[in-house]
């Protein structure tokens, strides 16, 4: 493969490359339309629902992790509004990095991608062990053979192809939706608001109360926990090289789904402490079963149910997110920020090694069955990548007014500012619940920054949707 190099942007080196290099790095184009793309930002979230969240009940109280709920699913319906928006701009695999390299160049699109990653790498971790705890209540058996299964059988599915992942994805979403819906029915009618406020409240934090029994601070380190009801939903844009019609289906997929997110979430959020008690469900690693035993008893075919119908939703969330983190680790690599080999395609267009490679990290990470700590590295990840992606439509918006949009957000610039805003305030709170875990996430992005700076900025590939975007763009300056 010959190769010619160029330097663009501050101390970057381009590379040109041959055409087949592209050609061993195709994804399959129209295999996703828009109710896939809805069941996919579905799939990302709902294990959510299932497990994770119900820490927040113990770093802020039922009153406080409701008040987190509320101010993320505000930040999450902004973000969702302003990124539709960038998608059908740019329709690349490389989602939220793609926006960020438009609008700050190379560095800019690293440091988002990056960011993305980690979100994406460690969050099917967490979701093992949850997968496990799930297990472990079901059949008795649970630990590092049910994480390692599942990584295996999910890994080997997306090898398929996304046409024929998303499929299945599709239909395991629809069956964790109807148990969640079982869930709710079963607890409407043993609700007591009383249920609510039962966790005992400090003596010692500022603002404590019934409702706020850690005080107001605790709402603060509860915001991790409620984005977990909706981290991930920001990926739908990553399936935009493989979906039918961009321009309409990203925005459907991605306003869809947060609409059905925010109705489970908050149903849940309400119903199954408000049956259980919130004192009962804050340290559980099965928080749907836990509180069903708790209304109906042991060995009940409703906590059944529940059980076995729930591990779909955790697997529907395990199995979409390793499409996500594949095709972020694909658009990386593809553009030569991460080692080129990780962007091959295989006959099924599907890019193997970004699949087969951050699954054993995480499979590695999943051994610690701390999917509570986990979470909190995925969040980092994400609150970081959040902040960007809003800087980045804002920065597009004002410099690049003219360019194409099919769809344009409600509010653009002011949307985008509230979201960005709340993710800032999001980044510290994971510092709030353990410092170690948050330091230990940051140092992994000093990690993935420094590869950059070090080696990969000298070798990026010219031809990319991205840095043929940028190419456009410099020589339509020239030109004025």
């Amino acid at each position: 493969m010959s190769e010619s190099k160029s330097v663009i942007d501050t101390g970057v080196t381009e590379t040109a490359v041959q055409e087949d290099y592209f050609a061993l790095r195709q994804l399959k184009k129209g295999a996703v339309g828009w109710l896939l793309l809805v069941g996919l930002g579905v799939a990302y979230v709902i294990s959510g629902d299932f497990a994770g969240w119900n820490f927040g009940l113990a770093q802020a109280g039922w009153g406080g992790m409701f008040i987190a709920t509320i101010v993320v699913a505000f930040m999450y319906l902004c973000m969702c509004l302003a990124m539709s928006e960038m998608s059908t701009m740019l329709p690349t695999a490389g989602g939220g990095y793609s926006f960020a390299r438009t609008a700050f160049g190379p560095f800019g699109g690293y440091l988002t991608g990056s960011a993305i990653l980690i979100e994406y790498a460690i969050a099917p971790a967490a979701i093992a062990c949850f997968i496990g705890a799930y297990c472990e209540a079901l059949f008795g058996i649970g630990g590092w053979i049910i994480y390692l299964v599942s990584y295996l059988v999910f890994m080997g599915l997306h090898l398929k192809g996304a046409g024929e992942a998303l499929k299945i994805m599709f239909v395991i979403t629809a069956i964790a939706a109807i148990a969640l819906m079982v869930f709710i029915f079963g607890m409407l009618p043993y609700f007591d608001s009383a249920n609510l406020f039962d966790i005992a409240v400090s003596t010692k934090a500022v603002g404590a109360s019934s409702f706020l029994p850690l005080g107001y601070l605790g709402i603060w380190a509860a915001v991790p926990y409620a984005i977990w009801f909706f981290l991930a939903v920001e990926g739908v844009p990553l399936a935009a090289e493989e979906a039918k019609e961009p321009a309409k289906s990203l925005p459907r997929g991605l306003i869809g789904s947060m609409l059905i997110l925010a109705f489970f979430a908050l149903s849940i959020l309400l119903l199954g402490p408000g049956a259980a008690g919130a004192d009962t469900l804050k340290d559980s690693g099965a928080p749907l079963v836990d509180a069903l035993v708790a209304v109906y008893g042991a060995n009940t075919w409703i906590a059944s149910f529940v059980n076995f119908v729930g591990l779909a939703g955790l697997i529907a969330s395990f199995f979409s997110i390793i499409y996500a983190y594949s095709r972020q680790i694909f658009a990386l690599s593809r553009a030569g920020y991460l080692p080129k080999k990780l962007s091959l395609t295989n006959s099924n267009h599907a890019p193997y090694l970004a699949i087969i490679i951050p699954g054993i990290i995480g499979f590695l990470l999943s051994l610690s069955g701390e999917g509570d700590l986990l979470i909190l590295m995925a969040v980092f990840g994400a609150t970081i990548s959040y902040v960007l992606m809003m800087m980045a439509y804002i920065k597009l918006k004002l410099s690049r007014p003219n360019l194409a949009r099919p769809y344009q957000a409600p509010g653009g610039i002011v949307t985008a500012s509230i979201a960005l805003v709340l993710a800032a305030i999001a980044v510290v709170a994971g510092f709030l619940v353990d410092p170690k875990v948050w330091l230990m996430a940051a140092a992994i992005y000093v990690a993935l920054i420094l590869y950059f700076l070090l080696y990969s900025r000298h070798h990026l590939v010219a031809g990319t949707p991205e840095e043929e975007f940028a190419r456009i763009e410099a020589a339509e300056k020239e030109l004025k």
